[in-house]
């Protein structure tokens, strides 16, 4: 442990960090245009109307834009893997592999095939091929994303495994307890759902823009219309899919649960933080009070997490010292046990090397009474084991407010366009193009909710992010970063240019569509 180089760690963080925030600038977009294109051509086909063919074919320009540049992000993402976090991949390399090998052949198969279909096959195929190419593009790039999000998922709450100390890996047991755990579906849902709203909140920014120029309003109306519907529908499941993610942080990852309420004592009867400010004075040795302001709805907390108004939410201070009274077994007792673990696991290899069958078999014993806190094992602060609190709290709530405020939005962008002349509503119009920045901004939240809640750990509960990194030169982590730092920035810029581009050069046939 004392020669872990924690500059390393934050290095190998902060790269896996930044490609990671990048490459979900690009994904959101592609699921979210993807089922909003397909659903455009539905109509095409339908109705028979060439106006719609033409809005059918603007946004798939965009989305193929868009999804060129996501793939290089994404390739890079999974490669760090084995770059930066090898001894991550030994450890899970048998379950986290799985997932990833079949996102692969999702995303390469099925996705490439129909997507080369879906751009040049209009002339060339039947119309219901065509659209059914275009379906199937969203389908698959959206079961790409499921695979991602299971991994993602089975690093928050580990199941179906169990870990062989015969050659110190975790092995997968079920896959379809991997799959279908209710973490890995409450994951999937939310995160795709938001990928929805995103999607929806930008067609109605670059239909908003061309209204405000009195440009393709015909295009623009009826885009408004579809996304507007789309992104209500979206973001009303994506609240429910919310409670539910919240529910099982609450029951899996209860330190990351108290770092998003900012709680510190554990309470019956919690209330819910509706918006607060954080005391940064705070310490769990000390006194201070947790918020300088809040606003709470009463019993709330409890309620979302547990289902019961009245059960018990317990806090950090609870979760670093112990609570008898609840079977909260403290960090110091947890590290201690995981340091038993990590003894026994030496001892059995030891015993093994020298054929020792009853010292393997008493090591062992001891190992598997001691597994499930053998991350702790690595610890040395109990204070370790809760994330950056005001990030977390801070960037729960951001996401939050903001998903409100867009089902909103969509409520009044949606009446408008339907009952009312948007034509003429400038100001809802400016606020609807300037809401997209902020869907990015909430999804970017969620995602260090997430992250950063989780943390120490990048498998709960079983290996903490510093000893799961590679053995390499601090130096070349250093140096990757800003050169994908460059590069992500480049693309980034490149795909904003090219996008706005085709946006101001509009559909073809001009002012009339």
């Amino acid at each position: 442990m004392d020669q872990i180089d924690l500059s390393l760690i934050d290095w190998s963080r902060a790269q896996f960090a930044l490609t990671a925030i990048y490459h979900w600038i690009f994904v959101p977009l592609t699921l979210g245009l993807s089922f909003i294109i397909a659903i455009m051509e539905s109509i095409y086909v339908r109705t028979g109307k060439e106006e719609w063919k033409r809005i059918t074919q603007f946004w798939m320009k965009l989305f193929g834009i868009n999804f060129a540049i996501g793939i290089a992000t994404g390739i890079i993402l999974e490669f760090e893997f084995g770059t930066n976090w090898s001894n991550y991949s030994w450890y899970v390399g048998d379950i986290f592999g799985a997932p990833l090998a079949i996102e692969g052949i999702m995303s390469f198969f099925l996705e490439s095939t129909f997507i080369a279909i879906m751009f040049f096959g209009w002339e060339k195929v039947s119309k219901k091929f065509h659209l059914l190419s275009s379906w199937l593009v969203a389908i698959g790039s959206n079961l790409s994303a499921l695979w991602i999000l299971v991994a993602n998922a089975w690093m928050q709450s580990p199941v179906g495994m169990h870990f062989n100390p015969e050659t110190a890996r975790s092995e997968m047991l079920n896959f379809w307890e991997v799959l279908f755990s209710p973490v890995a579906i409450n994951k999937f849902l939310h995160t795709v759902t938001s990928a929805y709203v995103l999607a929806a909140l930008f067609v109605i920014a670059v239909s908003a823009w061309y209204l405000l120029k009195k440009r393709n309003l015909m295009l623009a109306k009826k885009s408004m219309v579809i996304a507007a519907t789309f992104g209500l529908l979206a973001s009303l499941f994506l609240a429910m899919t919310g409670d539910g993610s919240a529910c099982q942080v609450a029951q899996k990852q209860p330190a990351k649960l108290a770092a998003m309420e900012g709680l510190y004592h554990g309470k019956t009867q919690a209330g819910l933080v509706a918006f607060g400010i954080l005391n940064t004075d705070k310490e769990t040795d000390n006194d201070a009070d947790d918020f300088l302001f809040k606003i709470e709805i009463p019993k709330m907390l409890s309620l979302l997490s547990f289902r019961d108004a009245d059960s018990f939410v317990p806090g950090i201070i609870d979760l670093t010292k112990g609570n008898a009274e609840h079977k909260i077994i403290s960090a110091e007792e947890k590290i201690r046990n995981g340091k038993i673990a990590i003894t026994a696991l030496a001892d059995f290899k030891d015993a093994k090397e020298k054929h020792n069958i009853a010292k393997q078999d008493s090591a062992r014993k001891i190992f598997e009474a001691n597994y499930k806190q053998m991350g702790y094992g690595y610890l040395h602060d109990p204070n370790s084991i809760i994330p950056n609190v005001p990030l977390t709290f801070y960037s729960f709530h951001i996401m939050v407010i903001l998903g409100f405020y867009f089902i909103l939005l969509f409520i009044i962008i949606l009446w408008l366009t339907i009952k009312k002349n948007i034509t003429g509503r400038r100001f809802w119009l400016r606020l609807g193009l300037w809401s997209f920045p902020l869907a990015f901004i909430a999804s970017e939240a969620g995602w260090i909710v997430a992250e950063v809640g989780r943390q120490p750990w990048v498998i709960q509960d079983l290996l903490p992010t510093m000893v799961a990194s590679s053995n390499i030169d601090t130096i070349s982590v250093q140096i990757t970063f800003f050169l994908f730092a460059i590069l992500f920035t480049i693309l980034l810029i490149a795909d904003i240019k090219i996008m706005l581009a085709q946006i101001k050069s509009g559909p073809k046939g001009g002012d009339h569509v």
